[in-house]
């Protein structure tokens, strides 16, 4: 494919396969034995009357121990928008490899041609015997929060929606590094957030939870503050109990004056250099709208930034979500956690914030690259681990066990314990 560009050779691969996952068997079918064995009477029948008696051994006897729920109704599919389920098939497929590839989960694409909160939930909750876990993606704000919060409730599952949480756990992880460079605090930090979708709102629940203490969101209307009555929704009335305490009022221009971190996740051009100028000294910038971030890297250092991040990967800093779920789920179902919670997600980014060493640690350098299989592992055992210490685990496996078995896969493509 030499002299192709990315996109000729997406479309070619495609084309030429048809998709980009497939499933394959564990047990080659090769005589009647191994035929028998898998599905006739009465060799294949025993599994079932185990998992019929104790439902447990679903995750002993089947695919359930190592499967993902790829759910979208295609409604917020990458920059594209409500392109349908159909049209955002291939997107889930693309995850399912990013799944397999650094976390050795098998994921399968479930796009519903429904947009009602009530069906999705229905939908998922009706399939849910096959799975291990549920990755919602791509479905728009403030459906989202809905279809998660019903799912995590009636199902004993994890339930993660990618990209609140998966962003959100990226967004810390650079963040702790960020501020080393910057000379900065969590705790002393004046956020300004700019957007008030999913991602936006998950993020400033994780970095208050993290230690942050001072976040103002602003959305297309403004400032969103207790009260406010233009714009709102139940979601946006529930961060507004819980950030910009000083009651401030206003719009992006003036609530960044001495804010120390500018966080885009909205839409491309939103910050200029004059607004960076009225900013704290070494101010950090995360720039995340893709394609196009709210502000340039090079118009964001010359308007004096210390440290900039985007969601592309073209610049340094990629705040890349492909950093977060591998390995989240991996850890999560390694010991069949029921959940995720804010414990196992600030696991994560610490443990992802750590692959970057003291002496590689530097402006353009805060967060690992999409490809370094340091992280999966690493994530996985810190998952784990948070997951048995907060009581969500229902199977005790040493996390230094689940990395190393991480590890074996990525090396060798298999998920048997290492040797």
């Amino acid at each position: 494919m030499e002299g192709k560009n990315n996109d000729e050779i997406s479309l070619i691969n495609h084309k030429r396969y048809h998709g980009v996952i497939e499933t394959v068997s564990y047990v080659p079918i090769r005589d009647n034995f191994i035929y028998n064995s898998v599905y006739t009477q009465p060799e294949a029948s025993r599994p079932c009357e185990m998992v019929r008696d104790n439902p447990d051994m679903a995750y002993e006897m089947t695919l359930k121990n190592n499967l993902v729920a790829i759910v979208t109704d295609g409604s917020a599919v990458l920059g594209l928008g409500n392109i349908g389920p159909g049209a955002g098939l291939p997107v889930m497929e693309g995850k399912a490899v990013l799944f397999k590839t650094f976390g050795g989960v098998e994921a399968f694409p479930i796009c519903l041609r429904t947009q009602s909160v009530d069906e999705i939930v229905e939908t998922v909750k009706k399939i849910a015997p096959v799975f291990g876990g549920v990755n919602l993606e791509d479905i728009a704000a403030p459906r989202c929060f809905e279809v998660e919060k019903r799912l995590t409730e009636d199902l004993d599952i994890p339930v993660f929606h990618d990209d609140q949480h998966g962003t959100a756990v990226v967004v810390l992880a650079a963040l702790l590094n960020a501020v080393k460079i910057a000379d900065k605090r969590m705790s002393d930090l004046r956020i300004v957030v700019n957007g008030a979708g999913a991602a936006a709102l998950s993020v400033s629940k994780l970095l208050l939870k993290a230690g942050a203490k001072d976040i103002i969101i602003c959305d297309t209307t403004g400032v969103i503050y207790k009260g406010r009555e233009k714009g709102m929704n139940q979601f946006k009335r529930d961060i507004a109990e819980i950030t910009n305490l000083a009651d401030e009022r206003g719009d992006l221009h003036s609530v960044l004056k001495g804010a120390d971190m500018f966080l885009g996740l909205s839409v491309p051009g939103q910050l200029t250099q004059d607004m960076v100028r009225t900013m704290n000294p070494n101010p950090i910038i995360f720039a995340l709208a893709n394609p196009v971030p709210e502000i340039m890297p090079d118009e964001a250092y010359a308007a004096g930034a210390k440290v900039m991040a985007t969601g592309r990967s073209d610049f340094p800093n990629q705040v890349n979500n492909s950093l977060a779920f591998p390995g989240i789920f991996r850890g999560a179902l390694d010991v069949r956690a029921h959940q995720i919670n804010d414990d196992m997600k600030i696991a994560a980014a610490f443990a992802i914030a750590e692959m970057i060493t003291d002496e590689q640690l530097a402006a353009g350098t805060i967060i690992p690259g999409a490809l370094d299989f340091r992280v999966p592992p690493a994530v996985a055992a810190a998952v784990a681990k948070a997951a048995i210490e907060t009581g969500v685990a229902r199977k005790k496996m040493d996390p230094a066990d689940v990395a190393r078995q991480l590890h074996h896969f990525i090396a060798e493509g298999m998920l048997a314990p290492a040797i």
